[in-house]
């Protein structure tokens, strides 16, 4: 679930990858669409509140979301746990050290790199103690907490999922986290989370993929509103304020240079393929993304018939 599709649409469609058979959901926790041709991006805690009473089964997952300006860490402790208490247990919450393009709304700046994983490091160490019900004052470099205490949490601690791209996140994932996210492959992540404290965790990807019996078309639209993927890599992401800078990074992004990392068309063998390589880099679960949300039903007529009895075979 993302910044492509109406919120409406986004409960349908939790409820629908229930009932196909799908096992957990994400969506992204964003202000702005990576692109303007993306044309949504709503309040996620509202959409995943309602996917909650859609669904009976299926986990929910944040993918992820920024405890560090937008959000302060003690606000985000209660939103995940409440949560946890309207999923009956289902809801994982991912955390990450944000970009620019969603956290810059607030107007106090965006600060460096090294500044963001310090206070993003206390944040979790915030919301890790909220978690276990008690008062909670903090006076920390970055944020304060005065006397904060949740009222309604899951029976079980909510697992908090943490973002990573290198070795220092990695761990910090593996000592404060309970599920490691990475987008790509990147098996030497991975092995350094194991390395400190991860082994036997769960670690997370995602795998965007534009669905269509015409490739060509499929390809189009996974230019159109997934070439910003192309830009550069995290670490310029991380750094651009708006959509329209987005769109000028990838101004020389192709059709074919999108079509590499995204399997277009309707071939089931490229998908399994794309989520084989996350599978033999050590991860245990892998997020599907459809690109354009007017082939989302098509997408999950196919991947009910043909693509999940494949990928429950890898």
């Amino acid at each position: 679930m993302s910044e492509q599709t109406p919120a409406r649409e986004l409960v349908d469609y939790a409820a629908a990858a229930e009932r196909i058979g799908f096992d957990y959901a994400v969506i992204s926790d964003h202000y702005f669409p990576w692109v303007e041709e993306m044309g949504h991006s709503p309040y996620c805690w509202s959409v995943l509140g309602a996917a909650a009473q859609v669904t009976e089964r299926l986990p929910l997952m944040t993918y992820v979301t920024c405890p560090i300006m937008r959000y302060h860490p003690a606000v985000v402790a209660q939103k995940a746990a409440t949560m946890g208490v309207l999923s009956q247990g289902r809801f994982t919450l991912g955390l990450g050290a944000g970009e620019n393009l969603n956290e810059h709304v607030i107007g106090e700046g965006w600060p460096p790199v090294d500044t963001r994983h310090r206070m993003f490091a206390e944040a979790v160490q915030i919301i890790r103690k909220l978690f276990s019900g008690e008062y909670v004052t903090h006076q920390g470099e970055f944020f304060d907490v005065d006397s904060a205490k949740l009222y309604d949490l899951p029976e079980r601690p909510v697992p908090i999922g943490i973002a990573a791209s290198g070795g220092q996140s990695a761990e910090l994932a593996a000592e404060y986290g309970d599920v490691l996210v990475i987008n790509d492959p990147m098996p030497e992540v991975v092995q350094q989370f194991n390395a400190s404290g991860g082994d036997g965790k769960p670690v997370y990807g995602q795998l965007a993929l534009a669905y269509d019996t015409d490739a060509e078309a499929a390809k189009q639209r996974a230019h159109e509103l997934w070439r910003w993927s192309s830009v550069g890599g995290w670490k310029v992401m991380a750094e651009l304020p708006g959509p329209v800078n987005f769109a000028a990074a990838a101004g020389t992004v192709r059709p074919e240079d999108v079509a590499q990392s995204v399997p277009c068309g309707s071939d089931v063998d490229a998908v399994v393929q794309g989520v084989k390589e996350f599978a033999d880099a050590g991860y245990t679960h892998v997020a599907l993304v459809q690109i354009g949300h007017d082939q989302q039903q098509p997408f999950f007529d196919w991947a009910e018939k043909e693509l999940l009895p494949a990928l429950r075979n890898l």
